[in-house]
């Protein structure tokens, strides 16, 4: 149970450094912002693994779960702007 706990107060902090960090407004809530941070630490692990600057099981760093997180903004955000209208 800490663990989980523990899990989603990192989220929320990378997620927040990346909203940060990223240019723009982000229009989302504390729980999006959590799950941001969450997935950007997952993609962050799971590129290192990849390129072998991680080992299974390992986990990312601060600073590659926030890129993580910031790569992943950027995507939602393009999502976001094809989908909406030109006026």
């Amino acid at each position: 149970m800490m663990q989980l706990l523990g899990t989603l107060i990192v989220g929320l902090i990378v997620g927040a450094l990346a909203r940060f960090v990223m240019p723009g407004e982000q229009k989302m809530g504390w729980i999006l912002t959590s799950l941001l941070g969450i997935a950007g630490s997952f993609v962050a692990g799971f590129v290192g693994q990849q390129f072998g600057w991680y080992h299974v099981g390992e986990g990312a760093g601060w600073i590659a779960s926030v890129l993580g997180a910031v790569v992943l903004l950027f995507i939602v955000g393009k999502l976001r702007g094809i989908g909406g209208s030109s006026s």
